[in-house]
């Protein structure tokens, strides 16, 4: 008589297994989908990213609701989608996201309890390559600054030139340059094996084209690929 409860208990196991493993992967498409609804949405903020900016961007860093609180007093962490252009230069059109995590303790201070979405625009290769390669502290591992706005960063040149991350958030409406400095970000490499079906590291994902666009990230991909279809940095910048 035990036989049979058992082989129903391996088979509710396994099934709760799957299930588990389809709602993982429903919350990391979700978490692509949610970073193309908030670049849409800042995109068209008529105040927003200077165009001049996000065409000489290599890559996006986009993380939807950061929240405080996630660690204790004044901690951050917020979970989104790392996004270059492709080629060996940064030149091409966009590719495949990688997922990333942003954690800090200063960030939580501004955020004044709310929830907050950010973009960042890593502005040279080193600011990419040190992203790709390693989990990076923004201020010390990479240069970080608040975001010039407007349609054009013309009287912003010396903040441009000096960053390699320039760091926007918006947080109930309001869209504005925002200094993350102190706090981090990583490859969550968990989380890109649950998008992906795979272990992959973000400079497979990105650099070396190991994975094709995801549904879940086309619009975001064809969203950027329209707004900012070329990378118009000084060429000697890029090699």
């Amino acid at each position: 008589m035990k036989k049979p409860w058992g082989c129903f208990l391996t088979i509710f196991l396994l099934m709760a297994c799957v299930l588990a493993a389809e709602e993982t992967d429903k919350r990391e498409q979700e978490r692509v989908r949610d970073a193309g609804e908030v670049m849409k949405e800042i995109l068209n903020i008529p105040d927003d990213i200077p165009q001049d900016l996000l065409d000489k961007a290599e890559c996006l860093v986009i993380l939807p609701s950061v929240k405080k609180g996630a660690f204790g007093v004044g901690a951050s962490y917020g979970r989104g989608v790392m996004i270059c252009r492709g080629g060996q230069h940064y030149t091409g059109k966009w590719g495949a996201p990688a997922l990333y995590a942003l954690e800090g303790i200063s960030i939580g201070f501004q955020l004044g309890g709310q929830a907050t979405d950010f973009v960042l625009l890593v502005m040279n290769p080193k600011g990419a390559e040190s992203l790709l390669y390693s989990k990076v502290k923004l201020g010390a591992d990479a240069s970080a600054a608040a975001g010039p706005k407007g349609r054009t960063a013309e009287g912003a040149t010396d903040i441009v030139m000096d960053a390699e991350i320039l760091s926007y958030s918006r947080n109930k409406g309001l869209f504005a340059g925002i200094s993350l400095e102190g706090s981090t970000l990583r490859s969550d490499g968990s989380a890109n094996e649950n998008l992906y079906g795979k272990k992959l590291s973000a400079k497979e994902i990105i650099r070396e084209g190991k994975v094709g666009i995801p549904a879940c990230a086309r619009d975001l991909v064809s969203l950027l690929d329209a707004k900012s279809p070329k990378n118009k940095s000084d060429p000697k910048s890029l090699e």
